[in-house]
């Protein structure tokens, strides 16, 4: 990885700031600004991480389509040959219009329609993780009525403490994700009995930006006691799912590496014959991926002084969510004192904010770089402030490719009408 930066194709030439080799200036004079731009290479690299700590064993890593659901981005990792974890109808559509394999994708989330079972079911995906047993039953009527057979894992809530962000931790026993570990044997037994679902797997998560593989171990300690006890019942499971959640570096963490967080489960299923599944998503898009901002004003304070920029919350609403910390970097390196700013946007509210008290020697219009940004960033932002969404960009050694258009002024109220006139 880049010492000096947490994108590992992120470098300084004598210009600025290049992303595998492209200049960030180019790019935002091409297409302006914010725009939200992501490294081929880096992406390409995170998931040869996955690929080569599981080499030899039957694996299937499915991205997490939620982390960063571009078409440009999904249609990459099909090419690699990934499956796909999704959480809603919306997502698998992406899937299939990216070129993703339904076959190769998971459908996980704990409140799934009719609507999207359904199109579930007709695209032919690889399994259904259930998250409780009101899902059971539906996903059994609805495979029934359309004459097909689901398969299902039961998402098991292991009830361990990922010692993450609370809003970030999903395996505790008071989260709304799963079911219950003491009831899940009873729900395999019951599923075992129904006409239309077969029995595929077992699956958890625990958790995102987990930097220590002991829980995810702890985790699998307690799944596989529990395969064994369903063999036992004489329910046979063909896989194992154990989530995603791999962290990455956003300042000064030290996540392990792939291979080091996957050795212990890799440890567990040595011999065993479950296929072992992985549904990373921060850990393969988000040091692959940043938010270039341009400033609009400096304004110093009183007490503090601020730059504020042509990004803002809607684009990028972590800091204000989960007063998460992006690295900021200039552009262009001045020749002028460097001043402690808050990086801030045009948004009428306090919570809008993207990076406190950060050190920049900067000027008016100077261009500045979100690092780590390719996870949780374009997929969680808004049209708030009737704002139009950024374009995306990915660069593949050098060449720029639009992913996404800037959104128009037009496009954000061309669903709505005014009230006839009387």
């Amino acid at each position: 990885m880049n010492p000096d930066f947490p994108i590992p194709t992120l470098r300084r030439s004598a210009r600025g700031l290049t992303l595998e080799g492209a200049e960030l200036a180019d790019i935002a004079a091409r297409f302006g600004t914010p725009t939200y731009v992501y490294s081929l290479a880096a992406l390409r690299d995170a998931f040869a991480a996955f690929q080569a700590a599981l080499a030899g064993r039957r694996s299937l890593v499915c991205y997490a389509v939620k982390a960063n659901s571009n078409l440009g981005v999904l249609s990459a990792f099909a090419r690699w040959g990934a499956g796909f974890d999704i959480v809603s109808g919306g997502e698998l559509a992406r899937v299939i219009a990216a070129g993703g394999d339904p076959g190769k994708t998971v459908f996980s989330g704990v409140g799934k329609s009719v609507e999207e079972l359904r199109q579930a079911l007709e695209a032919g995906i690889r399994c259904f993780n259930i998250e409780s047993a009101p899902e059971l039953e539906r996903l059994n009527t609805i495979a029934g009525e359309l004459g097909k057979t689901a398969s299902i894992a039961f998402r098991v809530n292991p009830d361990v403490d990922p010692k993450t962000h609370p809003y970030i931790s999903t395996g505790l026993r008071n989260n709304k994700f799963g079911i219950a570990f003491s009831d899940a044997r009873a729900l395999y037994r019951h599923a075992a009995t129904l006409a239309h679902v077969r029995i595929s797997g077992i699956a958890c998560h625990i958790g995102s930006q987990l930097l220590d593989p002991t829980p995810i171990a702890e985790a699998a300690d307690k799944l596989l006691a529990l395969v064994d006890a369903l063999k036992a019942d004489g329910i046979t499971l063909d896989h194992v799912d154990f989530g995603g959640g791999l962290g990455i570096r956003y300042r000064d963490e030290t996540p392990p590496t792939v291979a080091d967080y996957l050795a212990p489960l890799i440890e567990r299923m040595a011999d065993r014959h479950e296929e072992i599944c992985f549904e990373p998503g921060r850990a393969l898009v988000g040091n692959a991926g940043l938010l270039l901002t341009r400033i609009e004003y400096l304004k110093h304070g009183d007490e503090k002084n601020f730059a504020i920029v042509d990004a803002a919350m809607n684009d990028l609403v972590r800091p204000a969510l989960y007063d998460a910390y992006h690295e900021v970097a200039a552009v262009v390196q001045r020749d002028v004192p460097a001043e402690t700013f808050e990086i801030v946007g045009p948004i009428c509210e306090s919570g809008d904010f993207l990076a406190h008290d950060r050190s920049l020697a900067v000027q008016q219009g100077d261009l500045l770089a979100l690092l780590s940004a390719g996870a949780y960033g374009m997929g969680m932002s808004s049209n708030y402030n009737s704002r139009a969404r950024a374009a995306e960009v990915i660069v593949d050694g050098g060449r720029t490719i639009l992913v996404r258009e800037r959104e128009t002024i037009a496009a954000l109220f061309a669903l709505e009408r005014p009230l006839p006139q009387t």
